[in-house]
C-alpha cells in the first residue's frame, strides 16, 4: 500500500462518518511535512487524533495490530481491510514511525507533533500533560514527605469521629489516618460510602491538631457548579452532625463558615475567558494549605496538569470520587488510571503498621503487598455502602460488575417497588411517566407553579419549586432523535401546558427550568448550574431566572443575559454527574455505541430512592453492559 493510497482510504472513511474532518486533515499534514511519509504514519495520525476525540489520551500500538481497538464495527471492518497490507509487528511499525520527522521518542528535543513512547503514540501535547501529571503525583507521594507520627494527637478524635463498627476495617478512618500523614490523598468509593462524611470528619481533626486553625486556609473545589453546590451542601450536613462527644470543643458554626462554599476549578484557578489561560499556575501558586476536589472522575487530563501546577508542594490534595462513573468529556480518565488497582489495595508492611494502631483488625493479606507502589499507600477505597443495601445499590453492583443475569433479575422482581424497567414502544410513554401525578415526577412540579402566593412569600414558593424540580430528572444518553434530550424537553413542555402548568408559548416562558452550559465568569454562573424562569414579583422586572446559592438564597438575572443555557426537564447523563434526584428515569435509545456500562451505571446511581429504566430496544441494556469504557492512557501507575 502506498501513502497516497492509503490517504484516499482515510478520505473515503470521512465521506462515511467513520472518520472526522480534523482526522483526515492531521493525516494529510504530516504528508506535506514528511519527505518521504509511510502509510503507518499517516494511518496512526488520523487514529490517534480520532482517539482524541474520542477521550484516549494515546494510541496504543498492540491493539492496534491486533485489532482490537474498539472503535466500531463499521471502521474496525474498514481498518482491517489495510492493516492486511501492512506489516502486523510492532517492531516495524516502530521502525516506520521512528523514520519520520512527525514522530520523535520521548528523550528526543525535536518538537514533533507525535511522541512514540515505546508502543504508545501520544500528541505531543498530551504526552506533555501525562508526563507532567505523573512527575507531580510521584513527587506527593514521596515516603519522604509522610509524616509517620501523624496520628500521635489525633487518635482520640479518630475514634470519636469513627466509632468502632461490626464490619471489620473501618475504611472511612482508614481514609482520615492516611489523609494525615501524607500531602496526597485519593478517596475513592461508589455512593453511599460516605466520600464526603469522611471528608467532614478530616477537616475536623485536621483543625483540632493544628496549633492555629483559624490561620489554615481550605478550598472545597468540583469540575461544574451543581457538583460544587451539592459538595457544599453534603459538607455542611456533615458538620453539622459531628458527635457531641468529642475530645475537645471545636466551635462547629465557625468551623463551617472557615470552609466556605465549594467553587469549580475553573474558578478556583481563576480563569480568564479570553485567552483560556489561568490566573494561578506555578509562577502564581494557590494560597492553600488544604484543597478538596469532589466528583473526580470527571477531571480531564488538561484540567488535572493545571490544577497539580498551581498547588503549591506543602498544601495537601484530597481527591474524591467514583472510580466507575463516565469520566471527563474531554480526553483523559485520570480518576480510573490512579484507582485502577484500588480495590487489591497493595498496602505494604509499613502501612498495614502505621494503620495497626486505629485499632482495627490487621489488613487481610489479600491487600497486602510488600512490592506496592507509593501511590497505593496513599489511596483508600471505601468499601461499605449505606445506600448499597437497597435495591437501587445492589442494582448498581450488579451494572458494574458487568451481570447481565443479576440486573435483569432485579428489574423484574416486583418486590421492589423502587425500580421499574419498561421497553418503550415511544417516546410519548416517558412523557407520560414524567408528567403523571405521583409527587415524584413533574406533576408535583406544575401543581406548585399554580399556587404562586403574595409578592411576600415569593422567595419561599421560589426555593420550593426549586426543591420539586430537583427530586424528579428524565436521563437521556443522547442529544438528539426521538430518544434525546432536545425531543423529550419539547414533548414535556408541551404535555405541562395542557395541564396548565406552563402557560406562555416561545423560549422563555414561566417555569422554564435551565441547565448552564458555559462558564460565565461575568455572572458567576458555572456549567452545570440549573435555574428556573419564574415572573418577578416586581411587575415591571417581568420575566427572571432564579438560581440558589449555597446558603438557600436567590439570585435573579434576565433571560437576555444567559448566552449558553438549554431547558433542563431533560438532561444528558453526562450533564447530570454531580447531581442526585430522588426519582430518576433513565431513557436509554436503541444499541448505541455511546450506551456503555460506565453510562448506565452512572445514570443509576443518580436515584436516591426510586428508578425508572425506560429502554427504546430490549437489547440496548444487554448491549451496553458488555461494553465498558476503556480509554488508552499511559497514566496507569504500578499497583
Amino acid at each position: 500500500m502506498t501513502p497516497a493510497s492509503l490517504l484516499e482510504h482515510l478520505e473515503t472513511w470521512y465521506r462515511q462518518g467513520k472518520l472526522r474532518l480534523l482526522d483526515v486533515s492531521f493525516a494529510r499534514w504530516c504528508a506535506r511535512h514528511d519527505p518521504a511519509p509511510t502509510p503507518e504514519l499517516l494511518l496512526v495520525a488520523a487514529l490517534v487524533a480520532y482517539l482524541e476525540g474520542r477521550g484516549h489520551s494515546c494510541l496504543d500500538l498492540d491493539p492496534l495490530l491486533q485489532q482490537t481497538l474498539n472503535l466500531g464495527t463499521e471502521l474496525e471492518a474498514a481498518l482491517a481491510q489495510v492493516l492486511a497490507e501492512l506489516p502486523r509487528t510492532r517492531a516495524a511499525w516502530q521502525d516506520a514511525l521512528y523514520g519520520s520527522p512527525c514522530v520523535a521518542p520521548p528523550s528526543s528535543p525535536a518538537p514533533s507533533p507525535l511522541v512514540l513512547a515505546e508502543n504508545r503514540l501520544y500528541l505531543r501535547r498530551y504526552w506533555q500533560y501525562e508526563t507532567a501529571l505523573s512527575q507531580q503525583i510521584r513527587q506527593r507521594t514521596n515516603p519522604a514527605l509522610w509524616s509517620l507520627d501523624a496520628l500521635a494527637g489525633a487518635l482520640p478524635w479518630l475514634h470519636a469521629l469513627f466509632p468502632t463498627h461490626d464490619a471489620g476495617i473501618h475504611w472511612q478512618r482508614v481514609a482520615c489516618a492516611l489523609a494525615l500523614r501524607s500531602p496526597f490523598t485519593l478517596i475513592t468509593g461508589g455512593p453511599g460510602t460516605g466520600k464526603t462524611h469522611t471528608v467532614a470528619r478530616l477537616l475536623t481533626v485536621l483543625l483540632s491538631q493544628s496549633a492555629h486553625p483559624e490561620a489554615l486556609r481550605i478550598a472545597l473545589a468540583a469540575p461544574t457548579g451543581k457538583a460544587a453546590a451539592r459538595l457544599t451542601e453534603s459538607l455542611r450536613k456533615a458538620l453539622r452532625e459531628l458527635p457531641p462527644n468529642l475530645p475537645a470543643a471545636l466551635d462547629i458554626p465557625t468551623l463551617i463558615e472557615q470552609v466556605g462554599p465549594a467553587r469549580t476549578l475553573h474558578s478556583l484557578l481563576g480563569q480568564d475567558w479570553t485567552t483560556r489561560q489561568f490566573r494561578h499556575n506555578a509562577a502564581h501558586p494557590l494560597d492553600l494549605d488544604l484543597l478538596i476536589v469532589d466528583e473526580a472522575s470527571m477531571v480531564d487530563l488538561k484540567m488535572m496538569v493545571a490544577l497539580f501546577d498551581a498547588l503549591p508542594s506543602r498544601s495537601r490534595i484530597v481527591l474524591l470520587g467514583d472510580r466507575d462513573q463516565l469520566a471527563s468529556v474531554e480526553a483523559g480518565a485520570v480518576l480510573g488510571d490512579l484507582c485502577l488497582h484500588a480495590e487489591a489495595g497493595h498496602y505494604r508492611p509499613e502501612t498495614a503498621d502505621f494503620l495497626r494502631t486505629l485499632g482495627d483488625p490487621p489488613l487481610p493479606e489479600n491487600l497486602c503487598d510488600p512490592n506496592g507502589s507509593d501511590l497505593a499507600q496513599c489511596r483508600v477505597m471505601l468499601r461499605h455502602s449505606h445506600r448499597f443495601g437497597t435495591a437501587i445499590g445492589a442494582l448498581a453492583m450488579a451494572v458494574n460488575a458487568g451481570d447481565v443475569g443479576s440486573v435483569t433479575r432485579l428489574l423484574k422482581q416486583e418486590t421492589h417497588p423502587s425500580l421499574a424497567w419498561k421497553d418503550c414502544a415511544s417516546p410519548q410513554e416517558v412523557v407520560e411517566i414524567a408528567t403523571c401525578s405521583t409527587d415524584l415526577s413533574y406533576g408535583k412540579f406544575s401543581r406548585l407553579l399554580q399556587t404562586r402566593p403574595a409578592s411576600a412569600d415569593f422567595d419561599s414558593w421560589a426555593l420550593l419549586l426549586l426543591q420539586a424540580l430537583d427530586q424528579f430528572r428524565v436521563l437521556c444518553a443522547l442529544r438528539e432523535g426521538p430518544w434525546g434530550v432536545v425531543e423529550l424537553n419539547r414533548s414535556i413542555e408541551q404535555k405541562l401546558r395542557t395541564m396548565g402548568g406552563l402557560q406562555s408559548q416561545g423560549e422563555w416562558y414561566e417555569g422554564r427550568p435551565v441547565i448552564i452550559t458555559r462558564n460565565d465568569a461575568d455572572l458567576s454562573l458555572a456549567n452545570g448550574d440549573i435555574g428556573l424562569t419564574l415572573r418577578s414579583p416586581y411587575p415591571a422586572q417581568g420575566l427572571r431566572v432564579y438560581f440558589p446559592d449555597a446558603m438557600r438564597s436567590l439570585r435573579a438575572l434576565a433571560p437576555s443575559r444567559l448566552n449558553h443555557v438549554e431547558t433542563a426537564f431533560a438532561l444528558t447523563v453526562h450533564k447530570s454527574q454531580g447531581s442526585e434526584f430522588e426519582h430518576t428515569c433513565l431513557v436509554l435509545p436503541a444499541p448505541h455505541p455511546i450506551v456503555t456500562r460506565e453510562l448506565i451505571y452512572t445514570g443509576i446511581t443518580r436515584a436516591r430512592q426510586r428508578l425508572t429504566l425506560l429502554c427504546a430496544d430490549p437489547t440496548t441494556l444487554e448491549i451496553g453492559l458488555a461494553h465498558p469504557t476503556q480509554r488508552t492512557s499511559g497514566l496507569k501507575f504500578e499497583a
